[in-house]
């Protein structure tokens, strides 16, 4: 059944554009002829690109407008859509407790026996004036300054 329909199909796809679109005779016409063949089969590419772009914005804009309805509709009714929910993964409490198929009365704690590691703060430069800064270190003094802050 499924080969007869796709062989109707295929057929009435043949027959429908044979009846749209007459075959094209070229071994006849001259250059100017078939040049002006060329400027009007492009004229009729361009008309439909056209409607099918309009075609495509007004689907768009009946889309957009139908989830605009459909949300107001939700709001009015009160109902929303929810999410499907995601699976999360268990704590350790309830993995215990899946396990032993019990509840657990004392929880584990895991952080317990981790080092706690203290950040020590960094050294921040104070903020002069760059004015200061450049007639400081101008000259050769501040050749030597730079030199000796290496060192």
């Amino acid at each position: 059944m499924w080969e007869t329909e796709k062989e109707e199909k295929r057929l009435e796809r043949s027959t429908t554009l044979s009846e749209r679109v007459p075959a094209l005779q070229l071994s006849a016409l001259s250059l100017q002829d078939l040049q002006a063949l060329c400027k009007e089969l492009h004229q009729k590419m361009d008309v439909v690109d056209e409607e099918r772009y309009d075609t495509d914005l007004k689907v768009t804009k009946n889309n957009k407008e139908i989830e605009n309805l459909t949300q107001k509709l939700c709001e009015l009714k009160g109902t929303t859509n929810r999410p499907a929910l995601k699976r999360v993964k268990m704590s350790a409490d309830g993995l215990l407790g899946a396990i032993l198929s019990t509840k657990v009365k004392e929880s584990v704690d895991f952080k317990a026996n981790l080092k706690t590691v203290k950040k020590e703060e960094e050294k921040k430069e104070e903020v002069t004036d760059w004015r200061k800064n450049a007639q400081a270190m101008s000259g050769m003094e501040g050749r030597k300054k730079l030199f000796n802050a290496g060192q």
